[in-house]
């Protein structure tokens, strides 16, 4: 994987991950890109390794698994505290989701589901505990996630692979 973190073969691989990571086999994804499901196993084994896959997460409809409730809190925080509040986040009932916002007033953004709205007062006293101050919240109504499509886009000037340089990671 030289300097460059990625190669076409990777990009194509997370590409792949990303429509369908449970339905996406090594064979699978070989077929898709013309190697053998070794190479792609051992590629996928080096993008874990190097934390640049970090899990495979299903994606849930909350409200038909009977949590109707779904809400943004925006956050504020000393930045200073940032990171300490959002791993401290997640113990908050109803927790699915903190984004820390690289600067500004409002950096976090905290996700949560319940079944009603006194759960999800009960979660904004959490968060209040804490120590965060509650700038905005706004009940989500869809979320609509896509694959990143770059991954699988050859950029401009950059060399293929030669054969030699995806069948060196099969060892």
């Amino acid at each position: 994987m030289k300097d460059n973190p990625l190669n076409n073969l990777d990009r194509r691989i997370l590409h792949l991950l990303q429509i369908d990571a449970r339905g996406a086999s090594d064979t699978n994804i070989a077929e898709e890109t013309d190697v053998t499901g070794t190479t792609i196993h051992n590629r996928i084994e080096q993008l874990e390794e190097k934390g640049i896959i970090t899990g495979y997460n299903p994606e849930i409809d909350y409200e038909k698994a009977g949590y109707p409730m779904q809400v943004l809190f925006i956050c504020s925080t000393d930045l200073s505290r940032r990171s300490e509040m959002a791993e401290k986040a997640p113990e908050v009932r109803g927790v699915v989701n903190v984004r820390e916002m690289l600067s500004g007033e409002e950096n976090l953004h905290i996700e949560v589901v319940a079944e009603s709205t006194s759960e999800i007062k009960e979660s904004t006293g959490q968060l209040d505990d804490l120590g965060l101050r509650i700038v905005s919240s706004n009940i989500l109504a869809e979320e609509h996630i896509q694959p990143w499509n770059h991954f699988h886009q050859e950029l401009a000037g950059e060399d293929a692979e030669t054969p030699e340089e995806i069948g060196s990671t099969e060892e």
